[in-house]
């Protein structure tokens, strides 16, 4: 059975950190671009983070640049979004997304609906 779990979230101070975790079963993780989404309260589903199948390439939303970081450790067939500099706005339900093309990097959200998806783990920046 495919499936996508993710996990590290948590509650955290603003100006903090979290390491949240995609890890797939029953697929290679390696063959996907793998996408990281969030979700805020009251507001729509939006792409953050992508990082392509070789891993050669990430893009990231203008809202994390610089505070974001995406890598894939294929051994463990896990992929990883590193967040520092945490903000309240940073506040949402994160999910992972596994895309059969490169190309998914690039395009909104709703370009990933027929991908895989997790079940999400929620971050909540907060004092």
């Amino acid at each position: 059975q495919l499936q996508l779990v993710e996990s590290g979230g948590g509650l955290v101070q603003p100006g903090g950190s979290l390491r949240l975790s995609c890890v797939g079963s029953g697929l290679f993780m390696d063959y996907y671009a793998i996408g990281w989404f969030r979700q805020a309260p009251g507001k729509e589903r939006e792409g953050i983070s992508c990082i392509s199948s070789s891993g050669s390439s990430t893009n990231y939303a203008d809202s994390v640049k610089g505070r974001f970081t995406m890598s894939r450790d294929n051994a463990k067939n896990t992929v990883f979004l590193q967040m520092n500099r945490l903000k309240p706005e940073d506040t949402g339900v994160y999910y992972c997304a596994a895309g059969r093309t490169d190309p998914l990097c690039f395009l909104p959200s709703s370009a990933w609906s027929r991908e895989l998806w997790g079940q999400g783990t929620l971050v909540t920046v907060s004092s």
